[in-house]
């Protein structure tokens, strides 16, 4: 005789698995449910490209100047010029990205960077060191630095914000020591060592002007992307900063790994250093001061989580886009300079609170 609980397939609720009381059975499928639902595929599509929200953000701002200030914005002169303003913001982002991507940060990108121009101003102009050589110094420097900061984090376990908070004020102590605060100007430079305005040399076409430290940046940017996505050191540091402890499990050394970024890092703040020359014409020793929290702005709303694990540096351009474009389009608009930083600093609560939502959701 057949028992009760052998009711045919056709009586039973569709979708209730057979051993379950019906209550338990309900809450299944509405987990399921809610796990392939709109917002959770939403969640997963974000995950899986994090460039997707800065995107359609510098989409939603290109929108919104365009229509506040009218044609004016698109004018090819005026983007070349948001482009230029922003090429420094996106190669010390280029490197912020990097360390942030290990789940640390970089404070000091700012002090290496002019302090790395420095070094090759002054020797080139006023020691009389050929320029080739100068410039090779000023890039050692970096890599120096940079490799200070990756020492100090990988082997003596150092937080790399405490880290970086001190380096960054003994680069500047040594910036200003070694210059003795003192500008080279435009004029000294260009007759002594012209290589190093190089990145600010313009070319022009369909009144656009365009530098070659622009074209130096996406030339960059395009390397560390194809090394991010392309080889093993790439996927290296993506599971160093996702989990340290998974990742030393899989055989990498880690602490090698953070070596490596800090000093790639610090070689790459070298290069803005010689960018920052050709943008001002001079070397400076006051100037880059905000370009420690630039570039953390750029990575942050570009999409890298803070947390490491995930990002890109497509996303870190286009932060950094996104940037120029609402510090250019309120400045045509007439807006004060404190409300750019009003709009900056929302722009970046929201890429954070963002990012926190994406994590919790996958949790």
């Amino acid at each position: 005789m057949a028992s009760a609980t052998d009711a045919p397939a056709s009586d039973r609720p569709a979708g209730q698995p057979r051993d379950l009381p019906e209550g338990d059975a309900v809450n299944l499928l509405l987990d399921e449910e809610e796990r392939h639902g709109p917002l959770r595929r939403l969640h997963h599509f974000l995950h899986a490209n994090p460039t997707a929200v800065p995107f359609i953000v510098l989409l939603f701002a290109l929108a919104l100047f365009s229509f506040v200030v009218g044609a004016r914005f698109f004018h090819p002169f005026n983007l070349s010029l948001v482009l230029q303003q922003v090429t420094i913001i996106a190669v010390v982002g280029i490197a912020q990205t990097l360390v942030i991507l290990t789940a640390g940060i970089d404070l000091s990108v700012g002090a290496i960077m002019v302090l790395s121009s420095v070094v090759m101003g002054r020797l080139a102009v006023l020691a009389g060191v050929p320029v080739e050589i100068a410039f090779a110094l000023g890039l050692l420097v970096g890599m120096g630095c940079g490799s200070a900061n990756g020492l100090l984090v990988a082997y003596l376990k150092l937080p790399p914000f405490i880290v970086t908070l001190g380096t960054w004020s003994i680069f500047g102590a040594l910036n200003l020591w070694y210059s003795h605060s003192q500008t080279i100007r435009q004029q000294e430079v260009e007759a002594a060592a012209p290589f190093l305005q190089f990145t600010g040399t313009a070319i022009r076409f369909a009144g656009a002007r365009l530098t070659y430290g622009s074209i130096l940046m996406v030339g960059l940017a395009a390397l560390v992307w194809y090394v991010l996505n392309r080889t093993a050191f790439g996927r290296h540091i993506y599971a160093t900063g996702d989990d340290p402890d998974a990742a030393r499990l899989a055989g990498i050394n880690t602490n090698r790994t953070l070596v490596a970024v800090y000093t790639i890092a610090g070689l790459i703040c070298a290069v803005a250093g010689w960018t920052l020359i050709g943008r001002i014409g001079a070397v400076s020793a006051i100037s880059g001061g905000t370009a420690n929290l630039d570039s953390i702005t750029a990575v942050v709303i570009g999409g890298t989580s803070l947390f490491g694990g995930r990002g890109s540096i497509v996303g870190t351009l286009v932060g950094a886009l996104i940037v120029g474009v609402f510090r250019n389009g309120l400045a045509l608009a007439g807006a004060d300079a404190l409300w750019q930083e009003f709009a900056i600093g929302l722009l970046i609560i929201s890429a954070v609170g963002i990012d926190q939502w994406i994590r919790k959701v996958s949790a």
